[in-house]
């Protein structure tokens, strides 16, 4: 906002007296805010201290100095506790009785609103919003930043939160399984080393999505593949439909061990990628479009048809790698036809996954390198838990069930 003169009315305040005064007064409103916070809090604590002493002499039914026969109890000193407020931290003198307890319900209050106050820090965390970003705000709000051992406390709390939501039973029967892997970084005796999250992504019977499965991996590796699929079995997931991933060779050799009768699904936007990688830069768009044609197929014994076509093309372009890698993985690209027709988008990639796991990747370029694996999976997890309870609610169903009972019912008619 400006005055007439083109002044920021902010800045300055023109003396008041003749229309003609040039005189200024230049405020430091830096100074000015630092000064209103400081009075605030020092009405605020003054006020507290005041509410406490008031209650004491109500438990003691006399004042301070005061002489009463009906006085229960005497003052015997006081101890100083310090209390984070919206006017910032304040000092104050809790006192001490001879004869009584002092229960003070001003702290108790207060108590409480620190436990909403820790709630919120931890919902922050949850949301992905990073511990500096957490004491900038806390900063900003009550005065104070909060200390190395509250965050300490706090990111305890939340591996607990995490680690119960983790390990929860799996309840009901899981048609879809979308899975994948995360690489972070993390420092270890010194060093930066490569650490894998293992994901695994449900939809249940009724159509809504579900993160099932979170776990560390050292790697890729069928074993950590068998960590996490063992995990869901464990925790009430019996049987698995169908399973969605890029060709993880350790994943691939894991799920029969766990769940022989699941088929697999190789993600076509994956796979696709792998044939295009062995295409040059100027007959990709050609080579792209034969691609898409074949899963634009009425079944899969069609879109198989096309994919032989398309592969004697590659081989007549002189691509012979390309065709390879086509004729090698067309059958795995093809189970989804086996399932209704309307779930064929959302069943043939790993794209809503993918999705996350960008999203994933964006939040932890922030923190760089982690301490431990114990940190990634938590923030993996944190990010995961956050994007399930905000964006997965059961009011929005993802995939329609009711088109599996009845092509079932089809078949076995």
């Amino acid at each position: 906002m400006e005055d007439t003169n083109g002044k920021t009315v902010n800045e300055t305040i023109t003396a008041e007296g003749s229309a003609s005064s040039s005189e200024v007064v230049r405020i430091d409103f830096g100074h000015l805010k630092k000064d209103l916070g400081g009075f605030v809090r020092g009405t605020v604590e003054e006020a507290i201290n005041g509410l406490l002493d008031a209650e004491a002499d109500q438990i003691c039914n006399a004042k301070r100095y005061e002489r009463s026969d009906e006085r229960s109890a005497h003052r015997n000193g006081h101890y100083e506790r310090k209390l984070q407020t919206g006017a910032g931290e304040v000092k104050l003198k809790v006192p001490k009785l001879r004869g009584a307890s002092f229960e003070t319900q001003i702290i108790e209050r207060y108590r409480r609103r620190e436990s909403s106050v820790e709630e919120s820090l931890v919902e922050m965390y949850l949301a992905g919003v990073s511990v500096r970003r957490i004491e900038d705000i806390t900063e900003a709000l009550w005065g104070a930043r909060v200390s190395p051992s509250t965050v300490s406390d706090l990111n305890q709390k939340i591996y607990e939160r995490i680690e119960a939501w983790r390990q929860r039973p799996l309840r009901g029967r899981y048609v879809y399984a979308f899975m994948d892997g995360l690489w972070l970084k993390r420092s270890w005796g010194g060093e930066m080393e490569n650490v894998s999250v293992l994901v695994a992504i449900g939809v249940n019977e009724h159509g809504f999505r579900e993160v099932l499965g979170v776990v560390e991996g050292m790697s890729e590796s069928k074993d950590s593949w068998l960590e996490l699929l063992k995990n869901l079995y464990s925790r009430g997931l019996e049987k698995i439909d169908l399973t969605v991933s890029d060709k993880s060779k350790g994943l691939v050799e894991a799920l029969p061990e766990i769940y022989p009768a699941s088929k697999w699904q190789r993600c076509l936007f994956h796979f696709h990628r792998n044939v295009l990688a062995k295409v040059s830069h100027s007959k990709k768009a050609t080579a792209a479009a034969m691609l898409k044609a074949i899963h634009a197929q009425e079944s899969a014994e069609a879109a198989t048809r096309k994919a032989m076509e398309v592969a004697g093309s590659l081989e007549s372009m002189k691509l012979a790698a390309a065709a390879a890698v086509l004729r090698e993985g067309i059958a795995e690209s093809v189970t989804y036809y086996r399932f209704p027709r309307k779930h064929h988008r959302s069943i043939r990639t790993n794209n809503m996954l993918e999705r996350i796991m960008k999203e994933i990747r964006r939040r932890t370029r922030v923190v760089g390198c982690f301490p431990d694996g114990k940190s990634a999976l938590m923030l993996a997890c944190a990010r995961l838990r956050y994007v399930a309870s905000k964006s997965w609610s059961d009011s929005r169903v993802y995939l329609d069930m009711k088109l599996l009972a009845e092509e079932n019912e089809e078949k076995s008619a």
